[in-house]
């Protein structure tokens, strides 16, 4: 528990040394609700508590705190990275928590690879690989996948599959890869093409162009005319693309941008991603609610932003003067590997876009303003109609996923305030049932999300009909939550018709409420459907996902999985010159030391592996 006498925390608050480092703010219930770092512990704690801190987060935070640990750092460089992985950690109710940190996407090329490729991934890392982004979603980064194979006809397959192929597959004949798993291409011209990949997402399309042009002029003149006309194409397929990529900027410099929009304590953050002078990005941080000041949520943004694993570029541009902005320097300087400069502009490219910037923040603020005012009336309806204790505004749903009771899971995701809260999504893998059961998968889902009875939500939602809610219903009782509300959505195909209704509209989703017999429509009331079905969706395929990726580990899952030291790669390497794993297990310590990778050691283990199981 915390610290009750305010005599013993007065104390301890004069003990706090005059050294860099980072505290952590506790509630009576020892909970960690607030995290930050100082130079000085000693002068920044005793600010919170003497008065002299004129911030307006500060007296509503000192009314909460019964008690503070200081951790003792260092340098201030090291308490900048202590207080964003404690952040992470306690996850802290008065600092700013971007909480849908994980939707970056570069794309990468490794040129150490026999034939590199365009791979999609969520974090750079320093393996010597070449990484453009960041992308701030999935479609925008796809597109781009889309364009680049078009014009550069690089692989799709995977190493194992590389190695395997006996014959093209239909990207070849699509003209969208060069097929050099069969051979059909030299390393010297699939390198070419690499490297042109690699100068137009450099952004120099247009010297790229300029050498094309030449390679052309010199077909054309040595009578090779269908070369001529193939580099023509890629000239016309590049120009277009380049087209729809608009020059910001005539540093052609690697920026990103970012602006704040307050309105009391509701703050929005944009930002702009600039690379070779055009912008290739945006990214909308999630609307938050903080008594903050503005150069703290901005410092925490960067903090928290840049922690998650972005390509960070050589300037970052910003709408407010950070008190640690040195520190956050030094940190992005060694983060990159070269110097990193955080700007304020007064004039030139970089405040156009840093109005660019503000001016967008303000416009998404205003948009999720309105899109909170709508959901608030969605959900006072839905309270209405559903005859709700109280008005849903975090909503959890659950759904199960299996095929004959095999690779069975459940998924939970969490809504608040009508929009998905992704920090609250759950994932279960089911343990007691082998069966098609659905409904004992359900009970067990439930139970396990329920059973510390903590965080309970206004309304729970079960995909499924009076069986399903049943079960929930069940459950609920079991753990003495029975003033939980709880509903049950489903869509039927079949229903038995009550007594005096001739007929029933079967295409409609249904809601099916506790102590109530027949089901509930709300076609009249589109908005709260509308909410439910998209809570319903979610979930459905958050267990979809989750399933298939349980079964894909499942179907792929081999007895050489189960050999100790035979990891990805061997086992790879196993399978590219056996080609199954029969064919390992009777291998001859000879057969298998010839294997790439493997060795002696590695060989006799997998040799008295198969050899004492077929004993047994």
């Amino acid at each position: 528990m915390g610290i009750k006498d305010l005599s013993l925390l007065k104390e301890k608050i004069r003990r706090v040394p005059a050294r860099s480092g980072v505290y952590l703010m506790k509630d009576a219930d020892d909970r960690v609700i607030y995290v930050g770092k100082a130079k000085d512990l000693h002068a920044r704690v005793r600010s919170y508590f003497g008065g002299t801190d004129s911030r307006r987060m500060v007296p509503f935070l000192v009314s909460r705190t019964e008690d503070i640990e200081c951790i003792i750092t260092e340098t201030e460089k090291e308490a900048l990275i202590l207080e964003n992985n404690l952040i992470k950690k306690y996850r802290p109710r008065y600092n700013i928590n971007l909480r849908d940190d994980k939707n970056f996407y570069s794309i990468k090329i490794d040129t150490k690879e026999a034939f590199p490729r365009f791979r999609l991934v969520r974090q750079a890392k320093k393996d010597g690989a070449r990484y453009f982004g960041p992308y701030a979603s999935s479609s925008s980064v796809k597109q781009m996948i889309h364009y680049l194979h078009r014009i550069f006809p690089l692989r799709t397959c995977g190493d194992l599959e590389i190695k395997t192929r006996k014959r093209p597959c239909i990207e070849f004949q699509i003209k969208r890869c060069l097929a050099p798993c069969c051979g059909f291409v030299t390393d010297r011209d699939y390198r070419k093409i690499v490297a042109e990949a690699i100068l137009f997402m450099e952004g120099y399309g247009g010297k790229l162009v300029r050498q094309l042009r030449s390679r052309m002029d010199a077909a054309a003149e040595s009578l090779d005319f269908e070369e001529a006309a193939r580099i023509r194409d890629k000239i016309g397929a590049i120009e277009a693309t380049l087209e729809k990529q608009r020059i910001v900027s005539s540093s052609f410099k690697d920026r990103d941008i970012f602006g704040l929009y307050r309105a009391g304590d509701s703050i929005q953050v944009y930002a702009i991603h600039v690379r070779k002078g055009a912008i290739i990005g945006q990214r909308r941080f999630p609307l938050v609610k903080t008594r903050m000041e503005s150069p703290e949520i901005l410092s925490s943004v960067l903090k928290q932003y840049y922690d998650s694993g972005p390509a960070i570029p050589g300037e970052v541009v910003v709408s407010e003067q950070l008190e640690d902005v040195r520190i956050i320097e030094q940190w992005l300087t060694e983060k990159k590997g070269r110097k990193v400069s955080l700007i304020i502009p007064r004039r030139g490219d970089r405040k156009e876009l840093l109005s660019m910037a503000l001016l967008n923040a303000k416009s998404v603020f205003r948009e999720e303003k309105k899109l909170t005012s709508d959901n608030e009336k969605i959900l006072d309806e839905l309270a209405g109609k559903l005859l709700l204790k109280k008005v849903p505004r975090r909503i959890e749903c659950f759904d199960i996923s299996n095929i004959g009771g095999k690779y069975a899971v459940g998924s939970m995701v969490s809504f608040r305030g009508g929009v998905p809260d992704k920090s609250g999504y759950r994932r279960f893998r089911i343990r007691t049932k082998e069966d098609a059961d659905d409904y004992g998968m359900m009970r067990e889902v439930l139970a396990r999300r329920y059973g510390g009875k903590e965080h309970i939500p206004d309304l729970i939602v079960v995909d499924g009909g009076k069986g399903q809610l049943g079960v929930a219903l069940s459950v609920l009782r079991g753990l003495g939550l029975e003033e939980v509300d709880i509903v049950g959505l489903a869509k039927e195909s079949h229903i038995s018709l009550p007594r005096g209704v001739s007929s029933i509209d079967r295409g409609r989703d249904r809601i099916y409420l506790p102590n109530r017999k027949n089901p509930l429509y709300l076609s009249k009331h589109p908005g709260g459907l509308f909410l439910l079905q998209r809570v319903r969706d979610e979930a459905h395929r958050f267990a979809v996902t989750y399933h298939r990726k349980v079964k894909e580990k499942e179907d792929f899952h081999s007895v050489l999985d189960d050999i100790p030291g035979i990891g990805k790669t061997r086992k790879k390497e196993l399978l590219t010159v056996f080609k199954d794993a029969g064919k390992v297990a009777v291998a001859s310590r000879g057969e298998l030391e010839k294997v790439p990778g493997i060795g002696k050691y590695a060989a006799g283990k997998i040799f008295e592996y198969f050899h004492a199981h077929s004993k047994s």
